[in-house]
C-alpha cells in the first residue's frame, strides 16, 4: 500500500499529495478493511468505514486498490483532470468509498446519523469512523460524540490518527487538547490506546465489535519516510525523482525488518 502510494503521490508532479496524513494511517486502514464486513458494498447490513480526516486518501484508495474494489488504472487516474480519485474522496459505493470528504468534522457527524439508522432498522453492523487529532480541535466532533452517547449508538467504533501534527504545527501548539483520551471516557466510552503501525495491536483493538469505542491509535507523520516523517510540511507535499526513489528503498527496508 505505501509504495502504491507513492507512485500515487509522484504522479501528481508540482501539485503533490497528502502524504503525512496518509501515511500515518496506512496501517490503521490495511487492518481494517481486513476486519470490516464490506463484501457487498450495496448491501445494507454492510459495515460502515467513513473517513471524516478527508486527506488522508492514500491510504483509503490503497487499501480499497487491496479489496479489489479500485483498479491500478483507478489509481493512475489519481488527482488528475476527468478522474472520480481526487485529493479528497468522493462518495462512491461502486468503488466502496462511503462518504464525501472534505470540511474536517463532518464525517464524524455523518456517522452519528448513519449509525443511528442502522440501530432503528435493527442492524447487526458496524460503524467506523477514522478522524485525526487535529480534526478533533473541531467543535463538530464533540457534538457528534455528545449525540451518539446520548442515543446509546453502541455500533460505533472512533479511531483517532494521533499523529501529533496539523496544517500550522503541532497539535498542542495549535489548540492543546491535553487528555483526549479522558474528554472521550467523559461520553462514557470504552477507549483504547494503541501503537497505530503495529498490526497485532490494531487487530486486538478493531475486533471488539460492541459497545461505543474509541481507538487512539499514536502514529508518526508520514510514517516510514525519513525526510517528511515528523514535519508539517508532509500534510501536504511534493517529492522529486530522487525523493522518490530514496522513500521506496526506505519503505522496502522497514517491510524487510517487519
Amino acid at each position: 500500500m505505501k509504495l502504491k502510494a507513492l507512485d500515487m503521490a509522484l504522479s501528481t508532479g508540482r501539485y503533490g499529495a497528502h502524504i503525512g496524513g496518509g501515511f500515518s494511517a496506512m496501517e490503521i486502514f490495511a487492518v481494517l478493511y481486513d476486519i470490516a464486513n464490506i463484501s457487498d458494498m450495496h448491501d445494507a447490513h454492510r459495515d460502515r468505514i467513513i473517513l471524516s480526516k478527508g486527506h488522508a486518501v492514500l491510504a483509503l484508495y490503497t487499501a480499497l486498490w487491496k479489496k479489489g474494489l479500485v483498479s491500478d488504472e483507478d489509481l493512475r487516474s489519481f488527482d488528475k483532470n476527468g478522474t472520480r480519485f481526487h485529493g479528497h474522496a468522493h462518495r462512491n459505493l461502486d468503488k466502496g468509498v462511503e462518504f464525501s470528504g472534505g470540511s474536517l468534522g463532518l464525517g464524524v457527524s455523518y456517522a452519528a446519523g448513519v449509525a443511528l439508522a442502522c440501530k432503528k432498522k435493527n442492524l447487526k453492523n458496524r460503524v467506523y469512523v477514522i478522524l485525526g487529532d487535529g480534526e478533533c480541535d473541531e467543535g463538530i466532533v464533540w457534538e457528534s460524540v455528545m449525540s451518539m452517547a446520548a442515543y446509546n449508538l453502541d455500533n460505533v467504533t472512533l479511531i483517532v490518527d494521533r499523529n501529533g501534527l496539523q496544517l500550522d504545527g503541532p497539535t498542542k501548539d495549535v489548540l492543546d487538547q491535553y487528555r483526549l483520551e479522558e474528554k472521550f471516557k467523559a461520553f462514557n466510552y470504552d477507549v483504547a490506546v494503541v501503537n497505530g503501525h503495529n498490526i497485532e495491536e490494531l487487530w486486538l483493538a478493531f475486533s471488539k465489535r460492541d459497545g461505543r469505542r474509541v481507538v487512539i491509535a499514536d502514529t508518526v507523520k508520514a510514517h516510514g519516510i525519513s525526510f517528511l516523517e515528523q514535519r508539517k510540511e508532509s500534510h501536504q507535499c511534493a517529492i522529486t525523482e530522487a525523493q522518490y526513489e530514496q522513500a521506496v528503498k526506505e519503505i522496502r527496508n522497514g517491510c524487510n525488518e517487519i
